[in-house]
């Protein structure tokens, strides 16, 4: 049997999980698509670094 506080836990647990996948769509949908023919430096590290974003959130949803 859960505790009130372990419950309560787990419920907050949750909610930040599905509030950081929220705001990941959401930047996602604030970038500009880049088209691969016409990467320079700049937009490719914006495209690594949302890439590494997306990886954090998905690994701390599994932890």
């Amino acid at each position: 049997m859960k505790t009130p506080s372990s419950a309560l836990r787990e419920d907050l647990r949750d909610y930040v999980a599905h509030l950081q996948v929220h705001m990941a769509l959401q930047f996602r949908n604030l970038v500009p698509p880049v088209s691969p023919q016409s990467q320079d430096g700049r937009e490719q590290m914006l495209s690594q670094t949302q890439a590494d974003l997306e990886k954090l959130i998905s690994r701390q949803m599994l932890g």
